[in-house]
């Protein structure tokens, strides 16, 4: 089979908006806010220069989703698949059900290893009867052998591993659409306005019934001066808040609407930082993260999205031989959000003595409440503080920390007051005992903020 994946980069890559953020954004946020200029932060994420964060904070721009928040993500993959045999082939490669799925309509989906391990959590938009949009993570486009240090390094392509589930004779193609279209999200209750403002309030309703709004996990097409657009809503930080596909021919053009509305209504563009703050703080259980809570070595076996992503109920596809065994064997891991007084980045959990468990996420964030910060018991000051912070994050643990009701739901709370469990974060030597002084925390199914991503547009329409 012919290679559909890109060879590895020679130098890092640079998404569509690269030059807007360095030239263009950099000093208009200066002016906005009176700042000095410096360098935009920047990481390798996918091999892609991403920014961290700008002239902003990370907890700054952690905080403009309580207004409007957009993220340059363009990193992400398009990728095309269609023929008459698309729905089989998708079937069989991803754990969920594309049989019943109709045109507009989006779904939360994993592509598995044989060994049940997540190799790539996605979305997909059903175009057409016989066609589909995937939208993947950043740095699953690559099909190359490498060598890092000495050693081979293999990648595969989501597009490629997708593709060797092909039988032979079926009809189904694939392309990479990417450098067509520019991913940006806009996320917050100032969202519709926004969107609104540039677009036309038509672009928000509902494809089907125009006189109602756009439902949760469904997504438009519009066209806009002769230019093809898509609009999902799918709740990219488990808020209020959509995701555009511009195209590239009027990327920079509409970036640089949409971002000047965000900043005038009290918003920022956000980096890296402060997207995985508002992945993590939204909801009981947050929104796990391909690379840190997923990992081709782990199956996704009892995490929060399990059920939503994966159809036991189909008679096969990659990996479910492997989940069906894990299943049965009863398995007990679980994956918490906690809060602590600091960052605790790959430390080990422990209560009593006793590990718990392996931290998987973990960053400041601005939107843990006075409340839920004194409720550690921390001796911080920062943490201790009115206007104070806290860290978040996320772990998996070996087994359930909470008791069960009658219906096998984890109990959150007792007479209306959330269960918090204390634990301690330790670094740990190579023989994995925990060293050094730890880090309070606890865990908890409260959840940081309200998830809002589902609830009905009528909510923010004419904020």
């Amino acid at each position: 089979m012919n290679s559909l994946g890109f060879k590895f980069p020679v130098q890092e890559r640079k998404t569509a908006l690269y030059n807007l953020e360095e030239e263009w954004y950099l000093p208009l946020l200066s002016k906005h806010l009176g700042i000095p200029m410096q360098s935009i932060k920047r990481s390798n994420f996918g091999q892609y220069s991403m920014a961290v964060n700008y002239l902003t904070s990370v907890l700054e721009e952690a905080a403009a989703i309580n207004k409007v928040a957009v993220y340059n993500i363009d990193h992400m993959t398009q990728l095309l698949f269609y023929g008459p045999d698309v729905v089989a082939l998708l079937n069989r490669a991803l754990t969920g059900n594309f049989t019943e799925m109709k045109v507009g309509q989006c779904k939360y989906t994993l592509l598995l290893n044989e060994q049940g391990g997540m190799q790539d959590d996605m979305i997909l938009m059903r175009v057409s009867d016989t066609s589909f949009i995937l939208v993947i993570n950043a740095g699953h486009d690559i099909t190359d052998t490498i060598e890092v240090e000495g050693e081979k390094k293999e990648y595969l392509a989501d597009i490629d591993r997708i593709m060797q589930c092909k039988k032979e004779g079926e009809e189904v193609w694939a392309k990479d659409i990417s450098d067509t279209l520019l991913k940006i999200d806009v996320q917050g209750p100032l969202s519709y306005k926004l969107l609104k403002e540039v677009y036309g309030e038509s672009v928000l309703k509902n494809r089907n019934n125009p006189e109602k709004n756009m439902n949760f996990f469904t997504f438009n097409e519009f066209e806009r001066n002769g230019h093809h657009y898509y609009l999902s809503r799918t709740g990219y930080t488990n808020r209020w808040g959509w995701e555009l596909y511009i195209p590239v021919a009027v990327a920079e053009e509409d970036a640089k609407i949409i971002i000047s509305k965000a900043l005038d209504f009290g918003g920022l563009l956000v980096g890296l930082g402060g997207r995985d703050e508002n992945r993590i703080s939204a909801g009981p259980f947050g929104l796990p993260l391909m690379g840190q809570e997923y990992d081709p070595y782990h199956t996704p076996v009892n995490a929060p999205l399990f059920e939503t992503a994966v159809d036991m109920n189909k008679e096969y596809f990659v990996g479910k031989e492997a989940l069906v065994k894990e299943i049965v064997e009863g398995v007990q891991k679980r994956l918490y959000i906690f809060v602590s007084e600091g960052i605790v980045s790959n430390r080990g959990i422990y209560k009593d003595g006793k590990r718990l468990g392996t931290v998987t996420s973990s960053i400041n964030s601005p939107n843990v409440s006075w409340e839920m910060r004194l409720a550690i018991g921390s001796k911080r000051k920062n943490v201790n503080e009115e206007k104070g912070t806290a860290a978040i994050g996320m772990g998996w643990f070996y087994f359930p920390l909470f008791e069960k009701d009658n219906e096998g739901k984890e109990i959150a709370e007792i007479d209306e007051k959330p269960i918090r469990i204390p634990v301690e974060f330790y670094r740990e030597d190579e023989n994995r005992k925990p060293t050094g002084t730890p880090v309070l925390g606890y865990v908890t199914l409260e959840g940081i903020t309200p998830a809002t991503a589902h609830k009905p547009l009528k909510n923010i329409e004419n904020l």
